[in-house]
């Protein structure tokens, strides 16, 4: 053989594995780089791609909530369960099954997405109707929410009449209509 067709062999060869070595060390850098991307991925990206979608929601206090999503707040998401919907904490989600695999960035949500827990009690005031309150401690209560604060709410149960209760909204984990 001669010496100019083995170092030919030889240079063909030092090329692939300089280019299976660029390859190996693009291919780490896009795996990288979807790493850092996901990592900006918070759960409520997650929960705006997934209205629409049945999920399983674990919530302290309460237990599993099966239903499909139908609002997104701040930091709080809407169920709808058979005939009754829950106003879940995001906070007291132990886990959520059934999301979607994409996110919507916070650009692309809607304006009602700022909305906090506060509004979402607001929003569940407004319909006067009767509530379940579930609390953190697993303790629920029964009646019409009155009025909202900035940080509490006052539910006039069917034991006190004209006398609400004030519970303070750090220690609402959901409420459900009915």
């Amino acid at each position: 053989m001669r010496w100019d067709r083995r170092l030919g062999d030889l240079f063909d060869d030092l090329e692939q594995q300089a280019e299976g070595l660029a390859l190996a060390e693009r291919d780490a850098e896009v795996a990288e780089q979807s790493r850092a991307e996901y990592a900006r991925v918070d759960l409520a990206a997650r929960l705006h791609a997934s209205v629409g979608a049945r999920l399983l929601v674990t919530v302290t206090g309460v237990g599993p909530v099966d239903g499909l999503l139908r609002r997104v707040g701040e930091d709080w998401c809407l169920l709808e369960v058979g005939e009754r919907e829950w106003i879940i904490r995001t906070s007291a989600a132990g886990s959520l099954r059934g999301l979607a695999d994409r996110a919507v960035p916070e650009p692309l949500r809607p304006v009602t997405a700022r909305l906090g827990w506060a509004s979402a009690m607001r929003g569940a005031a407004a319909g006067r109707g009767e509530v379940v309150l579930h609390r953190r401690d697993g303790t629920q209560a029964r009646g019409a929410l009155v009025r909202v604060g900035a940080d509490f709410v006052e539910l006039l149960g069917e034991d006190e009449p004209g006398h609400p209760a004030v519970v303070p909204l750090a220690a609402v984990v959901a409420v459900r209509s009915g």
